[in-house]
């Protein structure tokens, strides 16, 4: 089971989630990321539609991403939505997931490389990792780049580092992914060809601000354009993408023209 540093997920927090229990006015759902930790999901926190029986949406056995609405750890309650839950969100959380797995697997490697135990790695590795990275596939990944640079100051103990250095080198590669979203700018000013040209500059500066990542625009056709990121990851990919177009959006619109963004061309339907 992967685990997570703190006993408790926060309000606003995506969890992974296995339903367990399914009635008529909601489920429980066990977090698989905190053990032994359940949450609820109340009928009218299921689907955004209206739900006239609620196993048409949920069953036993099903994973899912829910959202956090509140948390009372004195009792132990923590209640979740699953409407609350956008498409991309839903994506993302499952791939960190999948992400965090992975990381298990090599701690549980690395762990009996040194004869301890899987608890024994989290503690000396593994949180270590998540505190400064944000994820401990996240820092597997930057002792891929660095190598021993990267854990340089986060006091794992010596027997731990010649198999941790070794084992992710050995299996952890970088990997680059492709996204894309759309801009439709507009100006109707007598400059409005350098006002648009302008805004695909700031965009494209924007996205040029962070490391290890490459942004492309290219026009589609009037009043489309299409940027593509090349990241490390979905996530840094996402994130880029959405602050270069609104960077764009905000020049226009302060110019007087209009401007709207697209994840996905199937959004106009």
């Amino acid at each position: 089971m992967v685990k997570k540093k703190q006993a408790l997920p926060k309000e606003n927090d995506l969890v992974i989630c296995t339903i367990t229990k399914v009635f008529s006015q909601g489920a429980f759902a066990s977090l698989d990321e905190y053990e032994g930790k359940v949450g609820f999901i109340h009928i009218s926190e299921i689907a955004s539609t209206w739900v006239k029986n609620i196993r048409d949406f949920v069953k036993e056995g099903q994973k899912t991403v829910a959202k956090v609405l509140s948390v009372d750890p004195r009792k132990g309650h923590i209640d979740l939505s699953t409407r609350r839950v956008g498409e991309a969100q839903r994506k993302n959380k499952m791939w960190e997931w999948k992400r965090e797995q992975k990381a298990e697997k090599l701690l549980e490697i690395i762990a009996k490389e040194v004869n301890r135990s899987l608890e024994d790695a989290y503690r000396e590795v593994g949180f270590k990792l998540e505190e400064r990275y944000g994820g401990i596939y996240d820092g597997f990944e930057e002792i891929s780049l660095l190598g021993e640079e990267a854990i340089k100051g986060l006091g794992i103990g010596k027997p731990w580092k010649e198999p941790l250095l070794r084992i992710i080198q050995e299996n952890v590669t970088v990997p680059r992914v492709n996204i894309s979203g759309y801009l439709d700018l507009r100006s109707l000013a007598p400059n409005g060809v350098e006002i648009i040209r302008d805004a695909l500059i700031r965009a494209r500066e924007k996205g040029s601000q962070e490391e290890e990542v490459s942004l492309d625009i290219a026009y589609v056709g009037a009043p489309r354009f299409r940027i593509t990121v090349t990241a490390p990851d979905y996530k840094v990919a996402e994130e880029v993408l959405r602050k270069s177009a609104d960077e764009a959006l905000s020049f226009i619109r302060e110019k007087g023209g209009s401007g709207r963004f697209l994840r996905d061309i199937k959004e106009e339907k």
